[in-house]
């Protein structure tokens, strides 16, 4: 009889052991991380990339892995944002209108990720995943006092984007991506339809809403836990007392 529960005892302590080794399965849930990035514009006074338009921003974010390939994301993102006439003019009207502006914009959203390979699996080769995103934000913006109409400025976007994600140990993963923000709003850089120097002309579309991208490299640390088992035994003892 003693020897049955010696047996069992090592059994268990032999899986408690084994719960303490570097490498384990791991019962990964909650990240924090942070990063740094660059804000693009596209609008009225850009349509298309000039790298003299770049400017710095970051971010911060926690994240919580629903399963294996679906994570949520909430974060905070915050940079300049500009954009110039000069630089990247459309055409000779917006040439000659030569409009600018230079904003502070502050992001809150929530995303949805889904990564396309196994990577936290230990057995898997392959370390790197993969993945996209998408979900909801609101953006608040520094307004020029000159507004060009009456608007709110905190609006809603619709983020969404690509990127990758490689681990560089069990705790600590690096990852870079690039997104852009799909806004309902078009007057973050303070032109719309027929704004300019000259009534006459069509210097705005107003159709075209405007849209900002933020592209980033960012490092994650995972709060993860080994699922280690209990011994019946010391159950069913604390049970009875």
């Amino acid at each position: 009889m003693w020897k049955i529960i010696r047996t069992k005892r090592l059994l268990w302590c032999s899986l408690l052991a084994v719960c303490m080794v570097p490498g384990a399965v791991l019962a990964q849930g909650s990240e924090v991380g942070g990063g740094l990035g660059a804000f693009y514009y596209t609008g009225d006074l850009s349509r298309s990339f000039s790298i003299k338009a770049l400017r710095p921003a970051g971010t911060l974010f926690y994240r919580y892995n629903i399963s294996e390939p679906v994570s949520f994301r909430a974060s905070v993102t915050a940079g300049q944002l500009v954009g110039w006439d000069e630089y990247t003019p459309i055409d000779a009207f917006a040439e000659r209108r030569d409009a600018s502006f230079d904003v502070f914009l502050f992001e809150a959203s929530g995303v949805f990720e889904y990564h396309f390979l196994k990577w936290r699996e230990e057995n898997f080769p392959v370390r790197w995943t993969p993945y996209v995103f998408g979900g909801i934000a609101l953006f608040g913006f520094t307004a020029p006092e000159d507004k060009a109409e009456e608007y709110s400025q905190v609006q809603p976007s619709i983020p969404f984007g690509v990127g990758a994600k490689y681990i560089l140990n069990p705790k600590w993963y690096l990852a870079a991506e690039i997104g852009a923000r799909k806004t309902f709003f078009d007057y973050l850089d303070n032109v719309s339809r027929g704004d300019g120097v000259n009534k006459d002309y069509q210097y705005g579309n107003e159709y075209n809403t405007d849209l900002y991208y933020y592209a980033g490299i960012s490092i994650t640390y995972s709060f993860y836990s080994i699922p280690c088992p209990v011994s019946p035994y010391r159950r069913n003892y604390r049970q009875r007392r």
